[in-house]
């Protein structure tokens, strides 16, 4: 069993920059099924990055060149550093692990882009 805790969402200006991280209760060592999906209001949850080897990442095109996904194993820990923020990143950001078969989320945590 493997527990997901997200944490740094909040309110940020257009323009602005944020980073979330993803705490993992397990080890994320050899692991690359991670990722950060969102659902903005009214639409489909959406793949936004993650982690397709060591030193492969996906990006939606919507984010490409704003948004890096990075991870620490020696925390257990991954990131999503998001910068020159648009409204339309408005959303509940969660992250994922793919492990032993199993998909795993975190609960979730908002991203207002306002002014």
């Amino acid at each position: 069993q493997v527990q997901l805790v997200e944490s740094g969402g909040g309110l940020v200006q257009p323009g602005g920059s944020m980073r979330l991280s993803c705490a993992s209760s397990g080890s994320i060592f050899g692991i690359n099924a991670m990722g950060w999906y969102r659902q903005a209001p009214g639409k489909q949850r959406e793949l936004v990055a993650r982690f397709i080897s060591t030193d492969i990442r996906y990006y939606v095109d919507s984010v490409k060149g704003r948004f890096t996904i990075s991870r620490d194993n020696a925390k257990n820990t991954w990131y999503l550093q998001m910068n020159s923020l648009k409204p339309e990143d408005t959303a509940v950001y969660y992250c994922n692990a793919f492990v032993s078969g199993i998909n795993y989320w975190g609960k979730g945590t908002l991203v207002t882009v306002s002014s």
